[in-house]
Formats: structure tokens, sequence, C-alpha cells
């Protein structure tokens, strides 16, 4: 399996196709939980962190929550995301945060390792690769400042 950031580019935004649901099905809500929390703690030493709010336990827990809410809509979970925040809207979300090609590869990178893992836990590699798919387009959509 392999996991390859695909170079961005500033205001190009290429259609995204949602994950397989298999990919939700085999990782469960739980799983699912565990990357997106491991993915943040990661964050917490990158060189990105200055994009989230690091020395706020509490805004940064609820980053974590909405981070795992969106993502587990998107792979075919239960709304959760949606109940609470209302429509997706991601690019405005992410429209305040100065986020660059550069920060948008740092944060890709760390979710390598993470579902690398997930592959020796037994999940299908093709449903892997299918999240990736999503992550590494879906990301170009939000970058908004050139590096």
């Amino acid at each position: 399996m392999t996991l390859h950031v695909t170079d961005g580019e500033i205001d190009v935004r290429p259609p995204v196709a949602k994950p397989h649901p298999g990919f939700y099905q085999e990782v469960g809500e739980e799983r699912f939980r565990k990357l997106v929390f491991d993915h943040y703690e990661a964050i917490k030493t990158s060189d990105i962190a200055f994009l989230f709010p690091i020395f706020d336990d509490d805004d940064f827990a609820e980053a974590q929550k909405h981070a795992a809410d969106f993502l587990i809509e998107i792979s075919g979970g239960p709304d959760y995301f949606t109940q609470t925040r209302g429509e997706h809207q991601m690019v405005g979300r992410h429209a305040p945060f100065r986020i660059d090609e550069k920060a948008r590869k740092v944060w890709l990178e760390l979710y390598i390792p993470l579902l690398s893992a997930l592959e020796a836990q037994g999940v299908t590699p093709e449903y892997i690769e299918s999240f990736w798919h999503y992550l590494n387009l879906f990301s170009m959509w939000v970058v908004n400042t050139k590096s």
C-alpha cells in the first residue's frame, strides 16, 4: 500500500469522492476516533501546531471531536457533524486560518503512519487508500495562502 501526497495548488479544487464506506465499517467508530485523536496529538509537536488551539485543552479537544465527527460522517458513519455543526462548508470554516501547501502536506504526512498501522491491524488496504485519496484531494480545497 502506498500513500502518496499529491502536489496541490492554491484555488485548485479537484473533484473528490467520499471514502469507501467499508473503511468506516472495518475501522469502527472507536478506532476511527482514536485515529483522529492520534493525528491531533502528532499535530501538537509538528510545524503546523500554530494552526491549532494547542494551548487550550478544551478548544483542542473540541477541534478533535469536530474533525472526528466530520470524517466519520464523510466515511459513511452517523451524521454527528451535521447534527451538531450544520452543513459542512469546510472551505469557509478553514478560511480564517492561513493554510498553505506546505501546511497541507505536513497535515497529510502525519496521517501516513497512522493509516499504515491500520493495515497491520487488518483493515483492507483498498479501503485505507480510499480514505487517503479523500484526504489527499479534499485537503487541497482548504489551501488558501500561497507558500
